[in-house]
């Protein structure tokens, strides 16, 4: 299968994409042909942000590629075409189901302290949290995991050689493709960041200060440079190679604690999934140090015991459950979450049946709690905001859910001369002061404090659900502290309230985190809601779109995907 071949399936695509796709924006997730109640596929499904990158995925799919072969190419190109999210100089979490075994396995990538850092280096003389060198400065960045992750799921359970699922993002990077009013809208917003790095300005600001025009072909040579050192010499040229010395020696110029002992010495981990039952369905999710499949088992734990579907999807009683349940466990998250590695996570006892329990005999069924008397629970016995996720499936029964992310859109804004590589700012998804909350409002505790080589707290929640052992629906998000529950609720409008996946998909959500004591509904949700949630005594606030979940579902042998409508650009597609 040569690579050729899978990057002229990528050219013919994109060629009649704005024709023989147009309203497969219009319902996400289907070819213009139906809705997404009437169309299907059979042998595979890709789902993913950006149109260009899903069909990427495709390609290799229908080239012979499985699941893992085609995420990797998807991974790799949205480091192109989608650079808010997609990314090299970040990290990130993948779920992956092996259909010939049964085996569901989690792949760590997520980014690690320096070994430079320590505890208080983002505290001013004061002892306060200095923002713009958390999230701002070349201090921001820990050591990126991508190269790392991608390249290990591919070695371990892909069938291509990586020279041909890097082939289309090479491509894409040298020759260029056309810039979407969504990339060109994100560059205008992170502008002012951006412009702080002559690596950023010169490959999205030539236009006198200003990014490419809609439309305009958006080439990324010192980007393409970077995936063709990779091709050549794998990660290690992430790792140890040219592009580490080009990391390295930008770091030293400008200050960063980035050293080629942290380059060198980056493992992307596998571990155990945490795994749940919810209604007979098996649930399987991030371990940490992503804390969304923990606090995701727990709150379907919760919320197993009481009966959704009569309470009505977002009627005032099935909201006060749901944001009763959310604050009880981002309690719990500000306390007991952090990295294993570290210091010992209570997973078992947190997605325990028995812990739900006693959570669930806190909740007030007529009245909301107000934060401050909602405490972290005791799951121990006594004495004892960017991201982006891509779904993608197989007809060997491979399954692939993966969520990366540079944190903020275009992370610091800083690029590495050289690489068109953009750099992380996810050193602020660490407690830089334990009680202080981080940039999407979670505060942590002591166990998610900086130190060297920790791998920081994370939301993301890639997800696979099945139901007698088969795939039934693959989920995840992006949108930081929204990502547990935007999931969740997915999760609950297919099994609770039997919606189809583009209904599920596009219904109006919820968020509840605790601290603030602040209920955010959609703005699209209904507009006599709010009263009836008043009364139950929420502060509520109307917010915009809230995710932007990918996922792919399987009912009778065929798949069905959904991109989500919040987010426009993105593309479900299979064969």
């Amino acid at each position: 299968m040569p690579a050729d071949s899978i990057l002229k399936h990528v050219v013919v695509f994109c060629l009649v994409l704005s024709v023989a796709l147009t309203s497969a924006r219009a319902e996400p997730g289907y070819s213009s042909k139906s809705t997404a109640e009437s169309v299907s596929f059979r042998n595979g499904m890709v789902v993913s942000e950006e149109q260009i990158a899903t069909l990427v995925g495709l390609s290799v799919l229908k080239e012979g590629g499985n699941a893992v072969d085609a995420a990797v190419a998807v991974g790799f190109a949205l480091a192109v075409t989608h650079p808010r999210a997609g990314n090299l100089g970040g990290g990130g979490f993948m779920l992956v189901h092996l259909g010939e075994t049964g085996r569901t396995v989690a792949i760590d990538y997520r980014e690690k302290a320096p070994l430079k850092a320590t505890r208080n280096m983002f505290l001013d003389e004061n002892g306060e949290v200095d923002m713009e060198r958390a999230r701002h400065s070349v201090y921001s960045s820990g050591v990126p995991g991508t190269a790392a992750g991608l390249s290990l799921a591919l070695e371990k359970y892909g069938t291509m050689p990586l020279e041909k699922v890097l082939a289309p993002a090479i491509r894409l990077a040298e020759e260029g493709f056309a810039v979407t009013p969504e990339l060109r809208k994100s560059l205008l917003g992170a502008k002012g960041r951006m412009k702080k790095s002559s690596e950023s300005t010169e490959v999205f600001f030539k236009n006198n200060g200003e990014p490419p025009r809609e439309g305009e072909i958006l080439r990324q040579k010192n980007l393409a440079w970077s995936l063709k050192e990779i091709s050549k010499n794998g990660s290690g040229a992430f790792y140890r190679g040219a592009i580490a010395k080009k990391i390295t020696a930008y770091m030293k110029k400008e200050g960063g604690l980035i050293t080629e002992r942290d380059l060198a010495s980056y493992e992307a981990l596998i571990r155990e999934p945490v795994t749940g039952n919810y209604r007979g369905y098996s649930i399987h999710s991030m371990p940490p140090p992503s804390s969304g499949g923990v606090h995701l088992i727990q709150m379907l734990n919760i919320l197993e015991r009481y009966p959704l579907s009569r309470y009505g999807h977002n009627s005032a009683r099935y909201i006060h459950i749901l944001s009763e349940t959310m604050k009880l466990a981002y309690a719990d998250r500000s306390k007991y979450l952090g990295d294993p590695d570290f210091s010992p996570v209570p997973t078992e006892h947190l997605i325990s049946k028995q812990y739900a329990k006693r959570l669930a005999n806190r909740i007030n069924p007529q009245k909301a709690t107000p934060s401050r008397y909602v405490k972290p629970g005791s799951p121990v016995p006594v004495g004892g905001t960017d991201t982006t996720h891509f779904t993608v499936a197989d007809r060997f029964g491979n399954v692939v859910s993966n969520t990366y992310t540079l944190n903020f859109a275009y992370g610091s804004g800083l690029a590495v001369p050289g690489t068109g590589i953009l750099l992380n700012n996810e050193m602020d998804d660490f407690s830089a002061k334990p009680g202080v909350p981080n940039a999407y409002g979670l505060i942590g505790g002591e166990k998610n404090s900086i130190g060297p080589g920790k791998r920081m707290l994370s939301s993301m929640t890639p997800t696979i659900v099945f139901k007698d052992e088969k795939l039934f629906l693959a989920t995840g998000s992006p949108g930081g502290s929204r990502i547990i529950t935007s999931v969740l609720q997915v999760i609950l409008n297919v099994i609770d309230h039997k919606m189809s996946i583009r209904e599920a998909t596009a219904a109006p959500r919820i968020h509840h985190q605790w601290l603030p004591d602040t209920l955010y509904v959609e703005r699209k949700a209904e507009k006599d809601l709010e009263a009836g949630l008043r009364k139950k005594g929420y502060e509520v606030k109307r917010t915009g779109p809230m995710g932007s979940t990918q996922s792919v579902a399987r009912i009778s042998g065929l798949f069905y995907g959904a991109t989500d409508p919040r987010h426009p650009g993105g593309l479900a597609q299979g064969y």
